[in-house]
This record gives C-alpha cells, structure tokens and sequence, in this order.
C-alpha cells in the first residue's frame, strides 16, 4: 500500500488485499462504497467470527451498531479472545482516507516485524467518520491452501459456461 501513496494525490481510495475474495451479487467493494458515500470517512469490510478466532485478525470496538453498519470507537490488532472488545473483524476490503499514509509514515515495526494497518486505522479513529459494514456474500481466505481451492470452485460454479462441466468432474471425484 504505502507504494501506491503518490497515486492517491489526497482522494480516498479502495484496498483489496489478494488473499481475501467475496463472491456476492453486490461485488463487497460496492457494499463499501455505497456506505462511504452517505458516511464519509474511512470504511472497512467485517465480519462475525468465533471468538478462538481473533487473535487472526484486526478487531473492531463498535460504539452504534444497526447489525449491518457499525460505527467503530477503537481498532485492536490480533487481540487474545479475552481481550477482543467484540467479535467484528476486518477483512481485506477497505474504503480508507488519503490521511493514513501520514500515521503510516510515522509508525515503525510491530508484530511480526510489520507496519500494521490497523495501527494507522486506529490513529485515524475521531478524525473523521469510521464504520464497518457487514457485507453481504461469501468471504474465502486464500491465505490457505483450502481455502484457494474452496474459492475456485465456488467462483467456478457461480458460472453458468463452467458450472456443468465442473460438476461432472466434481461427482468423479467423491
């Protein structure tokens, strides 16, 4: 991200990080531009997970909460599940404010040896507006090797030119 930041010239801009994919009618970036137009400010695709599970992930501390679009008070990185204010968790969809490259700039290693993005997201909390959506579609982790495959073959099969030839192969299969 922090390559691209001359391209922004001081527009929000879009983040798609490659090892999350959403297959939804509504494309999830969509979902999250509709919501930046009404909301201004910085907006993040989330999701529910079980607790065990977000030491995985950035979590969100939501203040308003209407079950789909969350106002968002704080940001935890990889919280203990004990320590996680909520289980609101981002994924890699983001609509993020121009601003995030200063607090980037500023920031040095932290876990793992990385400039986190949800650290600078959490700076940016008060600044402006920040909200996180529950999209609606699929989410796959393509960070794992199942979930690759998982999401080939549900985008493979959400067309109708592959759909029936895949399914063939797929009863040979089992």
């Amino acid at each position: 991200m922090w390559c691209a930041r001359e391209l922004v010239d001081g527009e929000p801009f879009a983040v798609m990080l490659a090892d999350d994919l959403v297959l939804s009618d509504t494309p999830c970036l969509r979902q999250l531009m509709d919501v930046h137009e009404r909301t201004g400010g910085n907006v993040v695709a989330v999701m529910e997970v079980p607790r065990s599970e977000t030491r995985r992930y950035g979590v969100l501390d939501p203040i308003n909460d209407d079950g789909r679009i969350t106002e968002v008070r704080g940001l935890v990185e990889k919280p203990e599940p004990d320590k996680a204010p909520s289980n609101l968790s981002i994924i890699g969809r983001y609509i993020l404010m121009p601003e995030v490259f200063e607090h980037l700039g500023r920031q040095s290693p932290t876990a793992g040896g990385e400039i986190q993005l949800t650290d600078a997201l959490a700076k940016m909390i008060g600044g402006a507006p920040f909200h996180g959506v529950r999209f609606t579609g699929t989410r796959f982790d393509c960070g794992t090797k199942a979930g690759f495959l998982k999401a080939n073959v549900a985008f493979a099969l959400a067309r109708p030119d592959l759909r029936g030839e895949l399914m063939q192969f797929l009863r040979t299969c089992i």
